[in-house]
């Protein structure tokens, strides 16, 4: 357990670690493509660390050097002998590795923590299937452990429905070049996390390989292109910096953020527009970006494009004046954890005043107090709630090694803030 220290004046520079979807997106696509490609500024997590590991097992050298990545890609040969793949609670690793499996021949089966165990993954199934592959859960209720017996993709039409995750799209999309024939994909429902496709198509084509699609409805990779082997710099993480951002935020405080992705394709980016109208000031340069607080005010905001900024959002929130509605929002409730039932319950641990929905927060800013915050095993919700801490005494959280899925260095920047 850590117990956080007030800060009365906040003023610092933080840098930004890469960004983890960047990282995952760019590990598959070098890892199809045929020859050496070096990832600069790669994340290493516990995350990336689990598609890492997979990938290995797969036949695909991979190798830190420093703060590179040097992957030795197979040209989508992929070695059937890696039979059971682990992956924690990497909802990532779990969805992309799942449809690279069909890509090799023979059975793999795909396993994780207990809380992977609950997190639906049947909508990805539904939409590799039309396109040849053959899977099952084990368990028989949606969830992993899925079992894949492959032989290859043949391609042709499919759709999926991507209500829950975005990225049952993406890891389509990714194998999808390595099919015998066209891939169509169309999406059936609302399509959540748009700005996540965007970061697969523009990984993809980094690599070499080209998405035509029709206003995010439909999608379409043409056979026979291939990932080219290259060197790849990826930005820094943008949903990391929004902990750091609505630090200056709750503080009235400073705080400049290096190495953030400005005009690149993540979403969370647009996190600063949400402090913005919420009261604070927000500077942009070439590679950084800096917030100075303001008198905070609640919002109404539709978060489904946004989904990874909402823990900090909320705890933002909790510091305004008047409500904060947050909607559209129900796939958080297939993360790490519940996110809209844990971030309800830990706000009301700290005195705040907070409703919830089926797919909706409303927060009533006010005065907290100190509490012993339960991040029930979510990285996002642990450095979301240590935030709340540098204005409120006596905030304590426990199982801080959670943050270690996405952000290993988190406790060391943000003891950097008091510096």
């Amino acid at each position: 357990m850590i117990e956080i220290r007030p800060l009365p004046h906040l003023n610092a520079t933080v840098v930004l670690p890469g960004s983890k979807s960047f990282t995952h997106r760019a590990l598959i696509a070098s890892a199809l493509a045929e020859g050496e490609s070096v990832l600069l500024h790669g994340l290493r997590s516990e995350d990336t660390d689990y598609t890492i590991k997979a990938l290995k097992k797969f036949g695909v050298p991979i190798s830190p050097e420093g703060d590179m990545l040097r992957v030795i890609g197979k040209a989508g040969r992929l070695e059937p002998k890696a039979e059971e793949l682990y992956v924690g609670n990497s909802g990532t690793s779990m969805r992309f590795l799942t449809a690279l499996a069909a890509l090799k021949n023979g059975r793999t089966l795909l396993d994780g923590s207990d809380r992977m165990r609950r997190r639906p993954i049947a909508d990805l199934l539904n939409g590799l299937r039309p396109l040849g592959m053959k899977a099952s859960f084990r368990d028989g209720n949606g969830c992993p452990p899925v079992i894949i017996e492959s032989g290859g993709l043949r391609g042709g039409k499919t759709r999926i429905r991507a209500e829950e995750s975005s990225q049952f799209l993406s890891a389509l999309l990714m194998v999808a070049p390595y099919a015998m024939e066209d891939v169509h994909v169309e999406i059936t429902g609302r399509l959540t996390s748009r700005p996540y496709v965007d970061i697969t198509c523009e990984v993809m084509s980094a690599f070499g390989v080209e998405v035509q699609s029709e206003g995010y409805r439909s999608f379409f990779v043409r056979a026979g292109q291939r990932y080219q082997p290259r060197q790849y710099r990826i930005g820094g993480d943008a949903s990391q910096a929004s902990y750091f951002f609505s630090a200056a935020a709750i503080t009235k405080g400073r705080v400049r953020v290096e190495r953030f992705p400005s005009g690149s394709s993540q979403g969370d980016t647009g996190f600063l527009n949400l402090l913005e109208k919420m009261g604070c000031r927000v500077f942009l340069g070439e590679g950084w970006a800096e917030v100075l607080g303001g008198k905070l005010h609640g919002i109404e905001v539709d978060m489904n494009e946004m989904p990874d900024v909402v823990p900090a959002l909320t705890v933002t929130a909790a510091f305004a004046r008047g409500q904060t509605l947050i909607q559209h929002i129900g796939h958080l409730r297939f993360k790490e954890s519940d996110r809209i039932a844990a971030l309800t319950a830990e706000l009301r641990r700290m005195g705040i005043g907070v409703e919830e929905g089926e797919d909706w927060l409303k927060i009533e800013g006010g005065k907290g107090h100190g509490a012993e915050i339960d991040p029930h095993g979510d990285h996002r919700i642990a450095m979301s709630f240590a935030i709340a801490g540098l204005v409120i005494p006596g905030i304590k959280i426990k199982e801080p090694h959670c943050v270690k899925k996405s952000f290993p260095d988190f406790w060391k920047v943000f003891e950097g803030l008091y510096r």
